[in-house]
């Protein structure tokens, strides 16, 4: 899915590959969400070469202003991957946001965003969230992509450029990465897969690159997360809550491990509540219910922003955990409800 620009008095009249690499000139500063994915680093690094191959004379840099994660400084290591320590917006001409589905995913950067006159360009495959569309000049997102580096394959073989091998693995890592090591692949992941794996590539090396043991603290908090447990059943269905001041994304994942088919994991540091939610699979194509659209909601009821996807996404908002928690469990048990009203 291309997107077109959301300035109505852009002089394009949709975003094509040829408007893209009109865009991508002069000097470029890529920009990914807080503690950077796999994804999300791999995926700057390949429009970063891209740019690098089609217009040599443009200054294309990565800035994360929220960090990375340590599987993803150690692939950073492994590629060669460099980024800014510091970057200052009013220098770039552009800005390439990759990965990040709402601008407080990038901290003080968000507001920087919304008020910079550089040109925006979005590429993302989560949910649309109406802030970030707001302050884009142009977009491309789909959904049904399993990952952004899925999106960036698709990029360069509609310019026609063909990936170095460094490029090819960067993006499958990242493609592996998000897609659960292909569980969630679709015909079009694994098309992409399999161009990549051609120019360069073996898959055991692919996952031994993302293999990581659980750090000590991670094990403990998924632990935690497990005693705290306030379980629900609702229409049959096992909902899960817990509260954590860390390590929500593993140990909500944990708490489907364990037999629940949704959870949602919270906790608050400084007065900024972050939340995790899960879903199985099964959970999703039984209910309907995506996750991505109701951290959207709970996002904005609790004074912040969520996005993700149908079985997994992300909340970073305000408020009391309890009140957080016992509302979004309200708010998936009314959904189920309104599922089995339909069904009757």
């Amino acid at each position: 899915m291309i997107g077109f620009p959301n300035n109505p008095d852009s002089k394009l009249s949709g975003f094509s590959f040829e408007s893209l690499r009109e865009l991508l000139i002069g000097k470029i500063l890529l920009l990914c969400h807080h503690n950077a994915d796999p994804d999300a680093i791999c995926s700057a690094f390949g429009v970063q070469m891209l740019i690098r191959s089609i217009e040599p004379f443009s200054d294309a840099r990565i800035f994360l202003p929220g960090g990375a994660s340590s599987l993803t400084r150690r692939i950073m290591d492994a590629l060669g991957i460099q980024v800014q320590n510091e970057a200052f917006i009013d220098d770039y001409d552009t800005l390439v946001i990759l990965d990040t589905a709402t601008p407080i995913q990038l901290g003080d950067w968000g507001e920087k965003l919304s008020k910079s006159s550089a040109k925006k360009i979005i590429i993302d495959h989560h949910s649309k969230h109406p802030t970030m569309m707001k302050i884009s000049n142009y977009s491309m997102i789909d959904e049904s992509a399993t990952s952004t580096c899925e999106l960036v394959y698709n990029i360069y073989s509609g310019m026609g450029v063909k990936p170095t091998p460094i490029v090819a693995r960067a993006l499958l890592l990242g493609i592996v990465y998000d897609s659960r090591h292909f569980f969630i692949a679709t015909p079009n992941t694994l098309n992409a897969a399999s161009a990549l794996l051609e120019i360069d590539g073996s898959i055991p090396e692919i996952f031994s690159m993302l293999r990581s043991e659980r750090k000590r603290s991670e094990r403990i908090a998924r632990i935690k997360a497990a005693q705290r447990i306030k379980f629900h059943d609702t229409r049959g269905w096992i909902l899960a809550a817990s509260r954590l001041s860390s390590f929500h994304a593993s140990s909500a994942r944990a708490l489907i491990g364990l037999g629940a088919d949704a959870s949602v994991v919270a906790g608050s540091e400084k007065g900024n509540l972050k939340a995790s939610l899960r879903s199985t699979d099964l959970f999703y194509q039984g209910s309907h219910i995506h996750l991505g659209e109701l951290a959207q909601t709970l996002g904005a009821e609790f004074d912040g922003s969520g996005s993700g996807h149908p079985t997994a996404a992300g909340i970073n908002c305000k408020g009391d955990v309890n009140l957080f928690l016992e509302r979004a469990i309200f708010m998936l048990s009314e959904l189920l409800q309104q599922v089995s009203k339909n069904h009757r």
